[in-house]
């Protein structure tokens, strides 16, 4: 989308920075029609940020929960990755915990990794978003490369069953909170979990999730943030064990009813075993019979063979059941895997000629792959720009080689 305003560099901005700044048009991932638009110290004058960028993540993903349809993330567990959600002006980035567990440890997803390296790679991640934002509101001024602007997605990550009682929830969620997490979700599982959909799940008593639920809301609000979004997950309907008597959807209906008499949860996440439609259908009308105004989380997931249902549920059917935000677990995972594994099956039949021909889908005109010149998805330019500015030692365009653009990236 292109927005209606343009940043025009001055003589003597450019002298600030010793480049001239050419009018350009800046482009955006704004659906509205329109950016609001601020300086930032972090950028060479003339350039610009969306305002969106002093809005906290928690606040911005309530405001969108109540204006869009849904709010769909899709699964990630690095920055970069992050980053290539951002840029094709998704609004919300899910933090995945078994794509994080793979691609953190090269492991399943049943609680091997500990509460303190989800956080800090969140924290890293968000970080990754911030700083995108600003490389790209630069973009390459020395190849008429135009700024774009982007909002700042809120990232919200996976918390499994806390890690451990209501101290590792106490812990792990002031990290996540001093991270700038947007929202977090916490299940009931027995520790140590596993994947939803690994059989032998079984559930820990209602009072102890609610315990850990009013830890999570209690430490976001003690530390500044009560616009923190809690998602409460039961694991009810392929649970083995718990203390109910009553098993299946209805022990799952049982538990998000008391998950929400406690008024800690934002959104309701029911874990199904399929895709069918009978038992998301049931949840959320049972779940409405005492909570008209209830909303959900659904993992759109990566176990279900979506391929072969004839009528899969739409994102918009979900939104019609009362989902607002939905996400696909391991979407990254399986799209990099596929990507990667291609590459090497070509090359290794083909050797060179297998990367010469991804070099060629990547920087064919038609395709719109912004990775495919690390140095500029990365942020070479704004940091020649930017530490040029601040005087760092050979950075700015006097150290930029002379090299043939069709010959180097």
């Amino acid at each position: 989308m292109i927005v209606n305003e343009k940043v025009n560099g001055t003589e003597k901005d450019a002298k600030a920075v010793s480049v001239k700044f050419p009018k350009i048009t800046v482009t955006g991932n704004d659906v509205s029609g329109g950016m609001e638009l601020m300086d930032s110290p972090l950028l060479p004058p003339g350039f610009k940020v969306p305002t969106s960028r002093n809005v906290h993540p928690s606040t911005r993903m309530r405001q969108l929960l109540k204006t869009e349809p849904f709010l769909f993330g899709p699964g990630v567990y690095e920055p970069m990755t992050a980053q290539l959600v951002m840029y094709y002006g998704f609004k919300a980035v899910y933090f995945s915990g078994y794509s994080f567990a793979m691609g953190h440890l090269g492991t399943t997803d049943m609680d091997l990794y500990s509460g303190p390296e989800i956080a800090d790679a969140a924290r890293r991640t968000v970080s990754g978003l911030r700083k995108f934002q600003l490389t790209q509101a630069v973009g390459d001024p020395e190849k008429g490369v135009a700024p774009k602007h982007l909002h700042i997605p809120p990232v919200i990550v996976d918390m499994d069953g806390g890690y451990g009682n209501i101290f590792n929830v106490q812990r792990t969620t002031e990290l996540y909170v001093q991270a700038g997490v947007a929202a977090a979700h916490l299940e009931d599982q027995v520790l140590p979990k596993r994947c939803g959909h690994i059989g032998g799940k079984a559930l820990i008593p209602t009072n102890e999730m609610i315990g850990k639920l009013r830890m999570a809301r209690a430490v976001a609000n003690d530390c500044g943030n009560p616009d923190f979004v809690i998602i409460a997950r039961t694991d009810g309907v392929s649970a083995v064990d718990a203390p109910e008597s009553a098993r299946g959807i209805d022990l799952a209906i049982e538990r998000g009813l008391r998950y929400l008499d406690s008024g800690i949860p934002d959104l309701l996440w029911c874990e199904f075993s399929t895709a069918d439609r009978g038992p998301v259908e049931k949840f959320s009308r049972e779940i409405r019979k005492r909570f008209p105004q209830a909303n959900f989380a659904f993992n759109y997931s990566s176990s279900f063979k979506w391929f072969n249902d004839a009528n899969p549920m739409k994102f918009t059917d979900l939104a019609d059941l009362g989902v607002k935000f939905l996400f696909i677990t391991l979407g990254a995972q399986h799209a990099n895997a596929h990507g990667v594994s291609v590459l090497l099956q070509e090359m290794s039949v083909h050797q060179e000629q297998g990367y010469i021909e991804l070099q060629k889908k990547e920087w064919d005109d038609s395709g719109d792959f912004p990775s495919k010149s690390h140095h500029f998805f990365s942020g070479v330019p704004y940091h020649h720009l930017v530490g040029k500015m601040y005087d760092a030692a050979r950075l700015g365009k006097e150290f930029v080689e002379e090299l043939a653009e069709d010959k180097v990236v």
